[in-house]
């Protein structure tokens, strides 16, 4: 009978014994951390832009911790500087997975960094939630792949269509144009599409090249296409080329009828104060600007946190360009994870794919190769610029919105003569 008693003893104390241990690691799990790992652009050429990202990203990390995380656990975020280098990219993404065992991975800032990156997401089957990356998908159809930029499904011509489409409309109809880039990932792929445009919009193109990504003097550059006499130009650059060849504009005294494009830096304030008046005139793509027609729920309020953390963070101190768009591909992250109750990247890939979200953006709907269903790319122009101060910038009385109609904020001042005249 003792026996009998000491038996079931001993298995109600393995009972209890497996079930504190389970209770325990179950208490473990909820405590542990939702990792998502990324790598980001803090140093190097790109690094305005991924810094400002950053502090965003940040701040969806805050928010939603505040709100009890996801799924009952805490959310942390995990990230390298990838120094504006693709080549530093695949070992982060590898590292990030085996190393720091992140949960899910999303995409650093710009295409050059995206591109680098995909093969790891495709090689481990992974979400992967990109960035401002250009067309990056068509060269890998990857199925998980979704793109947070306004592009459309025709994300190439995207970054230049409000610029033809203002073009196309004047009086007299231009019609030769210019089209400059770097030989590099944004560079081509916004060419390509600005030929496609030039096209359709039945524009003769008398000059077409790239130029090396690590050129600093733009002076030759530009006296080669003045030669050429185009009517339009259109430059798709990354940060640094971009102040490089608004300064050989003014140095070579060229003033072709209209110009600008898919120039990238133009959106970030300290590249603004830098450029100053020389930015008048200039026609150039934008996503996002805090105007009466793009506030959208929750915008302006990230707006503002952004803005209090800026000077400590030693970043753009306006925020008018990346941090909306580095909250919202986030948001959709964690309205996945939260909607579908799953870290699994299959699960949350099909939630993302056949879901509407409402973002800091407005609703963002994911359609063909994991580009936007609908584009809404801007076109504007920077006017009446008259000093290197912030306040300039700050009341956007001095970049309006010219395309599209639904979000016009200002009327185009055409030609470019007539707008640095003023």
């Amino acid at each position: 009978m003792c026996k009998i008693l000491q038996a079931v003893s001993v298995r109600h104390a393995t009972w209890w014994i497996v079930a504190v241990l389970l209770l325990a690691t179950a208490q473990a799990k909820a405590d542990e951390a939702i990792k998502i790992g990324f790598g980001m652009a803090l140093t190097g050429p790109l690094a305005a832009n991924g810094k400002m990202s950053l502090v965003a990203m940040q701040i969806w990390e805050n928010d939603i911790n505040a709100k009890g995380g996801l799924l009952g656990r805490p959310v942390k975020l995990v990230y390298y500087d990838d120094q504006s280098s693709p080549a530093q990219v695949p070992s982060i993404y590898a590292k990030l997975l085996d190393i720091d065992k992140v949960d899910l991975i999303v995409s650093g800032y710009a295409s050059t960094q995206i591109a680098a990156a995909m093969p790891v997401a495709i090689q481990r089957k992974k979400l992967f939630i990109s960035l401002f990356g250009t067309g990056i998908n068509e060269s890998f159809n990857y199925p998980k792949y979704f793109s947070m930029i306004p592009n459309g499904p025709t994300p190439k011509p995207a970054f230049t269509r409000g610029f033809f489409k203002v073009a196309e409309v004047q009086t007299p109809k231009p019609q030769t144009i210019a089209l400059a880039y770097a030989d590099a990932e944004f560079g081509q792929n916004a060419c390509e599409g600005a030929r496609e445009n030039a096209k359709t919009s039945s524009f003769k193109i008398v000059y077409d090249k790239s130029y090396p990504p690590t050129t600093t003097d733009f002076t030759p550059t530009v006296r080669a296409i003045q030669v050429t006499s185009p009517d339009l130009l259109v430059v798709c650059s990354y940060p640094i080329d971009t102040v490089g060849m608004v300064r050989a504009m003014k140095e070579v005294n060229f003033k072709p009828k209209m110009w600008g494009g898919a120039m990238v830096g133009l959106q970030a304030t300290v590249f603004k104060q830098q450029l100053g008046p020389l930015l008048n005139g200039i026609v150039n793509y934008e996503t996002w600007l805090p105007v009466k027609s793009m506030e959208f729920p929750g915008s302006t309020e990230l707006l503002k946190k952004y803005q209090e953390r800026a000077k400590a963070a030693g970043t753009d101190p306006l925020g008018y360009y990346m941090p909306v768009w580095a909250y919202a591909y986030l948001q959709v992250l964690g309205d996945a994870i939260a909607a579908s109750k799953s870290l699994n990247d299959d699960v949350l890939a099909d939630y993302v794919r056949k879901t509407t979200f409402a973002t800091v953006v407005g609703e963002v709907k994911f359609g063909k190769q994991g580009e936007w269903e609908e584009e809404r790319t801007l076109a504007a122009q920077f006017q009446n610029i008259t000093s290197n101060s912030m306040d300039d910038f700050r009341e956007l009385k001095t970049e309006v919105i010219i395309y599209p109609p639904k979000y016009k904020s200002g009327e185009v001042i055409y030609p470019y003569e007539k707008a640095i005249a003023k």
